[in-house]
């Protein structure tokens, strides 16, 4: 009986520490990076409620556009949460993010049900901008995040994550059919409490962990890319379904249950890799128990969190490596991608900044010349696909297509949007580890195939718009990926989280030039044209509706020039950092990786080694466990 009490005890203790292991671990970060990202898409969401929106307050369709605009003002411009997350832990962030997503998104709700008093136009605008800025919220505390914990990886990392971005809004519309049916109002209310509830679940989960290497890293995330395409294969079929078959509430909840169990099977991959872990630290233990010294990424994160949160590049390990070394980390074109000058303050400098791939300040990054490339390629490339995007319903209706096939590939943008997004992310960290092949010419080459798609909306190419959509939705998902992992390649992980929501102020930019200021202005032009000639006198806030290829083609036309524009912009940043690739970028975060795993290890275990020789030591001794 004491033996089996002996062994209960023992197999308790065991299931603990596996648990602890799971919780603190760096892959469970990624799995709940996973759900936020999944209910962050709040805002592509917009023309399921806008209709509600226009007919409870009696909004005209530029009232309409304008709250659209501010939704993605909102959604992009997140340049004060990364500043937040330069001073704080990630999870001051998210908090900050599920707030502002209630805050915003609840009052709209209390809005449109008439349980506060019909606000202002510019109310209403102030409190989608506040919801719709959540979402940067939520990036910037979970993906740069994953991005500073797996630096190896960012491609990867990027696009699955913001590939679950992608997919949100198919994923809430599931939720929301099974939950409220065909209550558009309550829809609102589900985006307000949602995602900010999944923020709070995991709010202490999401935290900044010292890169550690692992063997099969890039092996895991493609078994979650796995599972991710079978939860967007999964919406696709059942996105074509409905829109053939009616579908009663029960039948809904089917299909929301599964949506649900796919979202929640990496937990599987997770507890896979975690036990891996588990199982090693605890034969290395039976091997010399009096040696060795475990180190949970729980107590990492404590004493992380002690310090500097914020930064996977510390001062300490890179002057570690520097003296033992001897010399700072060199790539192949001889640019020093190692010695990071952590005494500049962000004011110093600006017009000096170091070599690419070290940690540039905030305005030495903003002043680069490469900075400035890529800025205004990804005007160019994003506003003209979130233009095509944001008009695709009345395109279909201009060219004269049928509502059921509108209504279709609408809905199937988020499908090809997500493509693009996991596509760029896993094919572009492949061939550039493989065949060294620029990131930034994959951008230049997913700009030239947008081009394609925004010409077949231009010249009304029979049955063109269903490959246009495809085209379009693939293209605007990849550059994503794309721009966010090239300025962490370029311009370090330091002060990523700042940088990574400038880069995202080119989607307002170009959607405001290209969108409002052109294809607005020549529809309605050409709408006028066309009640002129029917002798028809515009009524005062009478909607103008158009009719034909001309509608659209001479500001697809442009936007085709404009797109094409950017893609010769981005060959000369193609061109500027080429030497940059053809070296190894990853080398000072491999090295930095060993070093934090010989931190862990304490002097009795090496045998009273140092610098090179205790982590070639290390290696061998984790190596033959």
């Amino acid at each position: 009986m004491n033996v089996a009490g002996s062994i209960g005890v023992h197999g308790w203790r065991d299931i603990k520490s596996l648990t602890v292991q799971v919780i603190t671990g760096r892959w469970f970060v990624v799995f709940g990076s996973f759900l936020i990202m999944a209910a962050a898409g709040a805002t592509y969401m917009f023309g399921f409620y806008s209709s509600e929106i226009k007919t409870t307050l009696g909004y005209d369709q530029s009232t309409l556009n304008l709250l659209s605009f501010f939704k993605d003002v909102g959604s992009n411009v997140g340049v004060l949460s990364g500043l937040i997350n330069e001073l704080t832990p990630p999870w001051v962030v998210l908090a900050i993010g599920a707030v502002l997503n209630f805050v915003g998104y609840f009052m709209i709700w209390l809005s449109v049900t008439k349980k506060i008093a019909r606000p202002q136009v510019w109310q209403m605008c102030l409190y989608i901008f506040i919801g719709a800025n959540s979402q940067s919220f939520a990036n910037t505390g979970s993906l740069v995040t994953c991005v500073k914990n797996f630096p190896e990886s960012r491609g990867v990392v990027l696009g699955i994550l913001k590939g679950y971005l992608g997919l949100s809004g198919a994923i809430i519309s599931q939720l929301y059919s099974a939950i409220y049916y065909d209550d558009t109002r309550a829809l609102i209310l589900l985006i307000g409490w949602l995602p900010g509830a999944i923020s709070f679940i995991f709010l202490r989960t999401i935290r900044i962990i010292k890169p550690v290497r692992q063997s099969n890293e890039l092996k895991v995330f493609y078994n979650f890319l796995y599972i991710s395409l079978g939860l967007a294969g999964f919406l696709l079929v059942m996105i074509v379904i409905q829109k053939s078959v009616d579908f009663t509430r029960s039948e809904y909840g089917v299909s929301a249950a599964m949506v649900v169990f796919l979202m929640i099977l990496p937990l599987l991959v997770v507890c896979i890799e975690e036990h891996k872990t588990w199982q090693s630290k605890k034969l290395l233990a039976l091997a010399d128990p009096t040696s060795v010294k475990v180190v949970t990424e729980g107590e990492n994160f404590s004493q992380s969190e002690a310090t500097n949160t914020n930064n996977s590049v510390s001062a300490p390990m890179v002057d570690s490596v520097s003296k033992e070394t001897g010399d700072s980390v060199s790539n192949k074109t001889g640019d020093s991608v190692f010695k990071t000058e952590d005494s500049t303050k962000w004011w110093q400098n600006v017009f000096t900044p170091p070599h690419r791939g070290e940690d540039y300040t905030i305005l030495q990054a903003l002043f680069s010349i490469d900075m400035l490339i890529l800025f205004i390629a990804c005007i160019c490339g994003v506003g003209g696909t979130l233009t095509a995007i944001d008009n695709l319903g009345q395109i279909g209706t201009a060219l004269r297509y049928p509502k059921k096939s509108i209504s279709t590939f609408v809905s199937l943008v988020s499908i090809w949007n997500y493509l693009g997004r996991v596509f760029s992310g896993f094919v572009s960290e492949h061939i550039l580890i493989k065949y060294k092949f620029p990131r930034p010419l994959v951008l230049t080459l997913t700009l030239l195939l947008s081009c394609v798609g925004h010409i077949l909306i231009a010249f009304d190419v029979p049955n063109g718009l269903y490959v246009a959509s495809v085209i379009i939705g693939f293209s605007f998902g990849a550059q994503w990926p794309l721009l966010f992992a090239i300025i962490s390649e370029l311009f370090g992980l330091k002060y990523y989280a700042t940088l990574y929501n400038f880069g995202s102020a080119a989607s307002p930019l170009g959607l405001y030039v290209l969108n409002v200021k052109i294809t607005g202005h020549l529809y309605d032009k050409e709408a006028k044209k066309q009640l002129a000639a029917l002798g028809i006198h515009r009524k005062a806030g009478q909607e103008l509706n158009c009719v034909g290829v001309n509608c659209f083609k001479l500001s697809f036309i442009i936007i085709t020039a404009a797109t094409f524009f950017g893609a010769v912009i981005s060959l000369i940043l193609v061109a500027r950092t080429r030497a940059f690739y053809k070296g190894d970028i990853y080398k000072r975060y491999r090295e930095e990786a060993l070093v934090a795993e010989a931190e862990m290890v304490p002097v009795e275990e090496t045998g009273g080694r140092t610098g090179e020789d205790a982590k070639v030591h290390h290696r061998v001794v984790t190596t033959s466990t």
